[in-house]
């Protein structure tokens, strides 16, 4: 059981603002229409629907109310019709202290032994023989108690059944016509009174005992719209709720517009940048799961989950502002909407307790009118009666919780006829059938989706209401009410379902913006008042039990319960819903909802089975849209590139739905039946054809498109449907106009699909005729796939696709044939397979006509070879020959290399002969040995005739089975015909010794031991049977050794004796049992017949039993006597007293004679024998004691109670005085006659009274007097009051005394109404009147004198309302006032005082329209104060006149200015106070601003910011004083200064943008615009003289347009300075900003006109920062100042213009050459580098990357003496000096330890050798640097192998030369070698890239 939380409350009204209490009624909602179907109407429901389609869709719902459902059985578990006939008790009796009707039960009902009685069993007793009147005339009462009381007689007496019938009348039999009688009268008389009578009501329950256990959900009402949660129908057949929130969509809870939002939802954007590539790379979709498609997530602030901006519902077009929060984190606020779903089991009566707890808060123990719990439902909406909690059990799956409609699957209750519950189970109206119907679209379905296919149970309550929504798929939908209290509807046409959404988005803005797709989520309600002013048609429905209420597709509805209930509803779609589906399935692709069944899928199958023929208009439309969609799709991802293609999974059941589940869009999250886009990257993940942009980031080339059916097919699918309609299709053409051809560009030409298409059949064409070339193949059925899903137009391409298809198949097949077979003969022993026979000659029978495949030539003498090994084997099965020669065959076959079918069945045959040889030997040397299983020789016998070989054991075989079968028939022969004893032991002792094990000898050897057994115990018990009395167990055991006896298969001699001797036993058993415990008469008369057959009736139990039967026989004689004549009731007691002594006499007997018979003195109270006559008479005894018991209630004094009194009726005192003649017994009635007579005197009293009353009440005259006339209406009103005391107390239901409260009611009231004569009333006063007068009955209502009061108080109600009063509203007219004193001549009731007042308005009415002639007749002397005081002194004496309409008129126009100027100021200034305070604070800052340019500021050290004269700072720059307090906000940095530094000049020295502060206050903010004032003072023109207002804001006005022409002339000034001092333009910008700060005024081209002279000043400044400063800046920002120079428009003449351009040419031209001598490999000269080091290093650019490539540059290595050119170097372990390899002549990996030739010049050689000239040696390009590790010595060796070898091959042999000499003579070298050589580092010089911008 669910509870939402509490949420702020909230209205939407038609004005946009709250209901206030004193607020007009709003317009009532008219009704929706009601059908009633004929008979023949009622067979076809969806015939029906369709009928009455053009009129009720106009509405959208309707209402159908059907009985013929009603008839089904009350319900039949004891729970739920308790819970039934409570409620029917509980209606019946009526409001508390009325009394209890006729008819009802005054006590439980119990059965006559004081056993209660069970109503429910007794009820559905009744009921299955037609209730009360059948069962009474056609005598089923016998039944009727047989089937209540398990203890019944056979025979049933006729008092119990007299009995049974009464308390049958007496408790149930109003409860029977309450659950027959029809509700037909409830559609239009109740709606009238406004009143639910619940005694017309059905008791139709479909609930058993699943009710106990029902799921009920809870929500929480809080003031405001309506909301509701549908989990509806599981899409995933999804989700199945045992406990559902929803209603229909249904609802539990109320919340309003502000309940949802706390407020406007700030969005923003996740910004990617280059560091977090591989966050937003992690980052997936939490829709298509996908981390594609950056740029396009949506990064919740909250949670940081993401969204891509085309998966979200709906779909965004750009990122958007602020701070932007997913769905979850929004609804997981305090202050979310919707409702909080519970699973908490809730039973069916804690429910109903709940319901009946919030009834008595909201309306007490009085039983409210469907009006009045309408108009308190809609109060507590509209947040004007508190907070309420309720619960709904909603979207209860019947499946689980159980149907209100029978079922077939459902068990048949006993109660119920059968043939009535198949009938109900297959009723067209019955919800479980009604999707199915035929004509139903749904009829496919096979998933059992819970709402559409299943339907769903619905409880109810007081206020549980559903919410505003649409039906899946715009589904039609069906709902009937089972039972309870009213369900109200309210339905909007589904052609007004656009204009519905928007009043909704313009009514509850903040919660769409918060959600757009907040209609799907029905948790929004809005009062029908809303609409309907804004002029959408509402209607409304009263559903009652019993009643159908049908919604039409796109309809909206909701509505709420007016009490406890149990509906159910499902939803259905005949063919006219298809377009609506269509509409509904765009629908959840736009907003990413998953559907619920795959709508292309629905039209698919349904025009494969066919539809009627008056569908097929809307089908056909659908159709042929879905052929085009796809079409233009498809043809789409064609023209953008996917040219792959693959056809969907065939379905295995093609005709039905729901078979299997299609993959769904990421995106869209729709159901892909037709098509889809995949891509390898995602191998999971399916996208339709519409959003394959959004699958990931492959090229189109690597999607695929997946597709089920080709556009030929569903093209020729529309035309037949179209043909179906009557119309004559040869082709396509309607499919095809408009759509122009595709073609896309290929290889910079454009071609077309066909040509395309055709281009391909050629080529594929020469493939097939060529060599199989399996590449050749594949690559063209690749192509293929790019055509195979169109049209018509590509069954050839489709054709030839299948060709090469087969061709390569099959080409495929011979090859892996011949692979196989050669396999085998090369490895016999390894193969573990063999090809089959009938596979390759199924390849030679196929053979490829357009192949040519070498191998088949081969395979076809295979085949050959196989059919004369296949002859051979049969020719050797069939002429039975040896297994020697089989096993030579199969030897032969096995070496085959292909694998026979007869191979296997030559190997069998081999194996079975083998087997049966050896067996067979075996059993023959058993025979040889001992004993011979028969079984092992049936089963030898049997194999033999298998066998397709020849041997000599065969015929030793059959000699031996035929002995064995002669042995085994005699043995049958004496099974079947049961021997006697004796031949059978003869037979057996002559077959002792036989070797043949046979059953059937078994057998009989059995048989013979167990004779012999029985006749041992038979003899053994006999002997002893005489001396034993324990006849019980005597029988017992007789009778076991009896069937043992029978079930013998022999004859023996003993069996007829123990027989005679078991039936003697029994008899004597039954007298036993006769004398202990009670017996009929007959059944003791029939033991002693008996025991006389048996002769054995001289026993002594027999002989006792004679004699109870003669005193048994005298008792009944006297009895019925008694009761055929009458007696007194003493009588009867005294006869039955002396039957129990009689009884007790005889019990004593039995123990003093019978000692072994102990057990029967147990039962001593019970009775010997039955008597027939002896219910009959405790039954007399019982009624007499009941109508004596009733007769106390009438005789006894009547003492005041506490509780409710409970009166008697005269009717059941008449009733008891004339029962005691219709009895047996006698009873005395004087008392009760003395009653009764006492009753009769007092009506007649009574009725003298209502005749003076009614003589009074016929005077049509009141006179000029109304005191006599009170007088004796008082005197009548104090009689009748005494006689209903006296009424009272007699305690009896009197119809009379009813008349008389009424009467008194009456008198009462005109007493009230005569008492308004001699004064003035209130009018709520005569309204209450006029309200109770509805009240009285309708007979006392009519008479004249009611008549003439009434006629009075209408009057006198239209006198006060003419009253003018200042409170009211809308003003009377005079001429109203006029007719009403003039009808008052016409009115017989004198009301002189309100005549006299009413003149006395129309006297001050004419003296305040002079006053207002004489205002307007002189306009100098007119003023807005004397205008004002005719406006209030019209308000209180005025009637409604042309005067006061146009005093009215100005006001509200002058007002309407000043509501204007207040709200164009309030809202910007942020200011409570009156309009005339704000404008005077607008003009004092006005002049604070003007004071600026002026000089007394400084010299009276006046504030910039306030203008006041206290202690400030003053500005060391601009001189200005100023508050800290007042700049305090417009700085945020801190200043490092001593001086104090205003933040003006502190923000423009630095040249830096504005500070936020600075920004905010120059910006509009809070202040209104100069242009806004300007408008209001010209509004005003022709307004009325005096006021102030006015007057100042046309000075404010001209200040501020003063102050605006001098700040844009010095702007103007600053920004056309060009020169070289920034303090020109500085000055004029500080003055323009502190006016702008100080001015309460706010100007745009002001604001602007500062804005970019600020741009270009801070762009000056930056530029005189690099000049000045000292410090180089980067490149990059000297071009973006460039740029942005150009950007602000500088003029080229501008002085920080040229320097800004001066210094980008240097640098770039620096940058282009230290780049190229960068990377010149040393070709510049070190010179020049180092001057181009020292040239940089002067720059005003920060370029030290550049320079450090350059000094990089200038380092030398090596012996060459050459820069760093990325060759492969080493270092000397010793000096650490580089060199290269070639250049000291190093191959290979490098050595473990290297020292260089100045170090160690033969480096532990002789020799070394020295590098050839570059134009000799091979210059490898090797990658690795100076630090490459050395390699393993196992790789050193390896490498120089192939160097020697290598060396070996050349031509040009290597000159080995000292090295050292070679130094040591170049003098020069060697000079060079020492002086630049440098101990330098091991760790390898990586050679940066340089960074320059050129």
């Amino acid at each position: 059981m669910g509870k939402g939380r509490s949420l702020p409350a909230t209205t939407a009204s038609p004005s946009g603002c709250s209901f206030g209490s004193d607020a007009p009624a709003p317009a009532p909602v008219p009704e929706a229409p009601v059908f009633r179907p004929t008979e023949e109407e009622f067979a076809d429901p969806l015939a029906y629907v369709a009928r009455i389609r053009p009129v009720a869709e106009r509405y959208g719902i309707c209402r159908i109310p059907i009985h013929r459902l009603l008839a089904r059985p009350a319900p039949a578990d004891p729970d739920t019709f308790l819970l039934d006939y409570a409620r029917f008790l509980k209606a019946y009796r009526g409001p508390p202290g009325r009394g209890r009707k006729k008819g009802l039960p005054k006590s439980p009902a119990a059965l006559s032994d004081g056993r209660p009685l069970d109503l429910c069993r007794l009820f559905h007793a009744v009921k299955r023989f037609g209730g009360y009147d059948g069962a009474c005339e056609g005598r089923r009462w016998d039944d009727v108690v047989r089937l209540v009381d398990d203890r019944a007689p056979r025979h049933v007496p006729e008092c119990a059944k007299h009995v049974l019938a009464q308390l049958y009348h007496e408790h149930l039999y109003e409860y029977e016509k309450f659950t027959n009688k029809p509700v037909s009268s409830q559609d239009g008389k109740q709606e009238e009174s406004g009143k639910v009578d619940l005694d017309d009501q059905p008791s139709v329950s479909g609930l058993k005992d699943e009710g106990r256990s029902q799921s009920v959900s809870g929500g929480e009402m809080d003031a405001a719209e309506v909301s509701g949660v549908r989990s509806r129908k599981r899409r995933d057949a999804i989700n199945k709720k045992a406990i559902g929130m929803a209603s229909h969509g249904n609802s539990n809870g109320i919340t309003g517009k502000n309940a949802a939002s706390a407020g406007p939802r700030k969005r923003k954007s996740r910004k990617v940048d280059d560091a977090e590539t591989n966050k937003v790379d992690d980052q997936v979709c939490e829709q298509c799961d996908s981390g594609l498609h950056g740029d396009a997530m949506l990064l919740c602030d909250r949670c940081d989950k993401g969204w891509h901006l085309y998966c979200l519902s709906p779909p965004l077009e750009s990122v958007p502002p602020g701070n932007w929060y997913c769905s979850d984190c929004m609804n997981s606020d305090s202050d979310c909407f919707g409702f909080v779903e519970r699973r908490k089991t809730c039973l069916l009566d804690a429910f109903q307790r709940f319901d009946e707890k919030v009834k008595r808060r909201w309306f007490g123990q009085r039983r409210p009118s469907r009006v009045q719990v309408e108009k308190q439902f809609w109060e507590i909406v509209e947040g004007r009666a508190g907070e309420l909690e309720v619960m709904y059990g909603s979207d209860m799956d019947t499946s689980v919780y159980g149907s209100g409609f029978p079922r077939l699957g459902d068990p048949v209750p006993p109660s119920v006829d059968l043939e009535m519950w198949q009938k109900y189970c297959s009723s067209p109206w019955n919800l479980n059938n009604f999707p199915n119907l035929p004509g139903s679209v749904l009829r496919t379905v096979q998933d059992k989706i819970a709402g559409v296919m299943v339907p769903w149970l619905y409880i109810g309550m007081l206020f549980s209401s559903f919410c505003w929504h649409v039906e899946d798929h715009c589904f039609y939908s069906i709902n009937y009410l089972h039972w309870g209290e009213p369900k109200c509807w309210y339905g909007v046409p589904g052609a007004e379902a656009n204009a519905f959404e928007l009043v909704m988005r313009n009514t509850l803005p903040d919660l769409f913006d918060a959600q757009p797709d907040l209609l799907f989520h029905l948790v929004t309600m809005l009062n029908p008042s809303v609409l309907q002013a804004n002029g959408v048609p509402v209607y409304s429905v009263m559903q009652e039990p019993g009643n159908f209420v049908i919604t039409f597709p796109r309809s909206y509805h909701g509505g709420f319960n007016l009490g406890l209930n149990c509906a159910e509803a499902v939803n259905f779609a005949p063919a006219d819903w298809l377009p609506h589906g269509g509409i509904g399935a765009e629908l959840y692709r736009m907003y990413r909802k998953a559907p619920v069944l795959s709508h292309e899928e629905l039209l698919y199958v349904v025009a494969k089975n066919g539809v009627r023929s008056e569908s097929l208009s809307y089908l056909k439309g659908e159709i042929e849209r879905l052929f085009l969609k796809e079409k233009k799709c498809r043809e789409e991802l064609w023209t953008n590139g996917i040219v792959k293609s693959s056809l969907m999974p065939a379905r295995s059941n093609p005709n039905y739905i729901g078979s299997e589940e299609d993959p769904m869009c990421v995106i869209c999250r729709q159901y892909l039946y037709l098509s889809a886009v995949s891509c390898n990257c995602r191998p999971s993940s399916y996208v339709c054809l519409e959003h394959w942009k959004h699958l990931c980031e492959c090229s189109p080339e690597k999607h695929r498109l997946l597709y089920r059916h080709t556009l030929a097919e569903l093209g020729d699918l529309a035309c037949e449907v179209k043909a179906l309609s009557g119309e004559n299709v040869k082709q396509r053409p309607f499919l095809l106009n408009d759509i122009p051809a595709p073609s896309k560009k290929v290889k910079d030409r454009y071609i077309s699909y066909a040509q395309l298409a055709e281009d391909w059949l050629s080529e594929s064409d020469r493939i097939l005729h060529m060599p199989f070339l399996d590449t050749a193949y594949s690559t063209a059925l690749e192509a293929s796939g790019q055509f195979l899903w169109g049209d018509h137009d590509m069954d050839s391409v489709r054709n030839m696709a299948l060709k090469l298809t087969e061709a390569k198949k099959w080409v495929l097949s011979v090859r892996n044939c011949i692979s196989r077979i050669d396999e085998f003969l090369l490895c016999k022993h390894k193969c573990s397979e063999k090809v089959k026979y009938v596979e390759i000659e199924k390849l030679v029978a196929i053979r490829c006509k357009s192949s040519c495949e070498p191998g088949l030539p081969q395979l076809q003498a295979y085949v050959e070879k196989g059919k004369m090994m296949i002859s051979e084997i049969n020719i050797a099965l069939s002429s039975r020959s040896t297994v020697e020669h089989l096993e030579t065959l199969y030897s032969r076959a096995s070496e085959f290399p292909i694998e026979l079918t007869e191979t296997s069945t030559l190997c069998c045959e081999i194996s079975f002969a083998k087997s049966w040889l050896k067996k067979t030997c075996d059993l023959l040397e058993q025979n040889r040995a001992g004993t011979i299983d028969i079984d092992l020789l049936n089963t030898l016998k049997l194999e033999m005739v298998q066998l397709r070989v020849v041997a000599p054991e065969i015929e030793l075989l059959s000699n031996l089975w035929k002995e064995a079968e002669s042995l085994r028939k005699r043995c049958q022969s004496y099974l079947q015909d049961s021997p006697v004893l004796k031949e059978l032991g003869s037979f057996l002792l002559a077959l002792d010794g036989t070797k043949f094990s046979i059953p059937e000898l078994n057998l009989l050897k059995q048989h013979y031991s167990g004779a012999c057994c029985w006749a041992s115990l038979v003899n053994g018990i006999l002997r002893k049977l005489f001396e034993r009395n324990d006849y019980h167990n005597i029988v017992e055991e007789l009778a076991g050794i009896v069937r043992d006896g029978k079930s013998l298969r022999v004859k023996v001699d003993e069996l007829p004796i123990v027989e005679k001797e078991l039936r003697r036993s029994f008899c004597r058993k039954q007298a036993c049992e006769a004398l202990a415990t009670q017996m009929s008469m007959d059944f003791i008369e029939e033991i002693l017949t008996q025991a006389s057959i048996l002769t054995i009736e001289e026993e002594l139990p027999f002989v006792d039993l004679s004699q109870l039967l003669k005193n048994a026989t005298a008792w009944e004689q006297k009895a019925r006597l008694m009761l055929e004549q009458s007696a007194s009731l003493s009588e009867f007691e005294d006869h039955i007293r002396y039957k129990w002594s009689q009884r007790a006499l005889f019990l004593c007997y039995i123990l003093f004679f019978l000692v072994d018979v102990y057990s029967y003195s147990r039962c001593a109270e019970d009775i010997q024998a039955i008597l027939p006559s002896a219910q009959n008479m405790k039954a007399q005894i019982v009624v007499a004691r009941s109508w004596m018991d009733k007769c106390q209630a009438y005789l006894s004094p009547r003492c005041d109670e506490l509780g409710p009194v409970v009166l008697l009726k005269v009717d059941d005192l008449k009733d008891l005085i004339c029962r005691p003649a219709s009895m047996e017994v006698i009873l005395d009635t004087s008392a009760l006659n003395s009653v009764l007579s006492k009753v009769e005197k007092w009506e007649h009293n009574s009725l003298s009274l209502l005749i003076n009353l009614r003589t009074l009440l016929h005077l049509n005259v009141v006179g000029s007097t109304v005191d006599p006339l009170e007088r004796n209406l008082e005197e009548l009103q104090n009689k009748i009051s005494a006689a209903i005391e006296s009424g009272l107390s007699l305690g009896f239901e009197l119809k009379v005394l009813n008349e008389l409260k009424d009467c008194l009611l009456t008198v009462g009231w005109m007493l009230r109404a005569l008492s308004f004569c001699s004064r003035i009333p209130l009018l709520e006063d005569v309204d209450r009147a006029i309200e109770e007068a509805v009240n009285l009955p309708a007979s006392l209502l009519n008479c004249p004198l009611a008549t003439l009061l009434m006629s009075g108080l209408s009057w006198l109600r239209k006198a006060l309302v003419l009253l003018p009063e200042s409170e009211k509203s809308v003003k009377p007219k005079l001429e109203n006032a006029e007719n009403i004193l003039a009808e008052h001549q016409k009115i017989a009731v004198p009301y002189s005082i309100m005549t006299a007042e009413l003149e006395d308005a129309i006297s001050k009415h004419k003296s305040w329209t002079e006053q207002c002639h004489a205002f307007f007749m002189l306009p100098d002397y007119q003023s807005w104060a004397g205008l004002l005081r005719l406006r209030d002194r019209g308000q209180s004496v005025a009637f409604d006149c042309c005067e006061m309409d146009r005093v009215v008129l100005d006001i509200k126009k002058i007002d309407g200015w000043f509501n204007q100027c207040r709200c164009t100021l309030s809202a910007d200034v942020n200011d409570n106070g009156s309009l005339l305070s704000i404008l005077q604070k607008i003009s004092r800052s006005l002049d604070n601003a003007s004071m600026l340019y002026a000089e007394d500021c400084k010299k009276k050290e006046f504030c910039v910011i306030c203008s006041c004269d206290v202690v400030a700072s003053r500005c060391v720059i601009c001189q200005d004083w100023y508050h800290s307090s007042c700049v305090e906000s417009l700085l945020a940095s801190k200043q490092t200064t001593s001086e104090y530094i205003c933040p003006f000049c502190f923000s423009l020295e630095g040249g830096d943008p504005l500070e936020k502060g600075i920004q905010e206050r120059i910006s509009k903010g809070n202040r209104p615009a100069l242009s806004a004032l300007t408008e209001l003072v010209s509004s005003a023109k022709g307004f009325y003289k005096g006021i102030e207002e006015l007057d100042l804001l046309e000075e404010i006005t001209k200040k501020g347009c003063d102050l605006k022409s001098y700040l844009m002339q010095i702007l103007h000034d600053a920004d056309s300075y060009d020169g070289e001092d920034l303090s020109v333009m500085c000055k004029p910008l500080v003055v323009a900003l502190k006016a702008t700060s100080a001015a309460g005024l706010y100007d745009q081209q002001i604001n602007n006109t500062i804005e970019v002279v600020l741009s270009r000043y801070s762009w000056k400044k930056h530029i005189h920062n690099i000049l000045c400063g000292g410090r180089q800046t980067s490149i990059q920002h000297v071009m973006r100042l460039d740029k942005e120079g150009s950007n602000l428009e500088i003029s080229g003449e501008d002085f920080f213009k040229l320097e800004i351009c001066k210094i980008k040419e240097t640098s770039q031209q620096w940058l282009a050459k230290a780049e190229k001598a960068a990377f010149d490999c040393g070709e510049l000269p070190l010179d020049l580098v180092y001057g181009l080091i020292t040239e940089g290093e002067n720059l005003s650019v920060d370029v030290e990357k550049e320079l450090k490539l350059l000094r990089d540059r200038s380092i030398l290595y090596c012996i060459c003496r050459k820069p760093y050119d990325n060759r492969a170097m080493i270092a000397c372990d010793q000096c650490d000096e580089w060199y290269h390899f070639d250049c000291i002549n190093v191959c290979g990996p490098p050595p473990e330890t290297f020292h260089c030739p100045a170090c160690r010049p033969n480096n532990g050689e002789v020799f070394i050798l020295l590098p050839r000239p570059a134009s000799e040696e091979d210059r490898a390009s090797i990658e690795a640097g100076p630090h490459t590790p050395p390699a393993s010595c196992d790789e050193l060796e390896t490498v120089e192998a192939n160097k020697c070898s290598n060396s070996n091959s050349r031509e040009k042999s290597q000159v080995r030369v000292d090295l050292v000499k070679l130094l040591r003579q170049d003098s020069e070298l060697d000079n060079m070698w020492r002086e630049n050589k440098k101990v330098l580092h091991r760790t390898a010089r990586r050679r940066s890239n340089f960074v320059g911008l050129l």
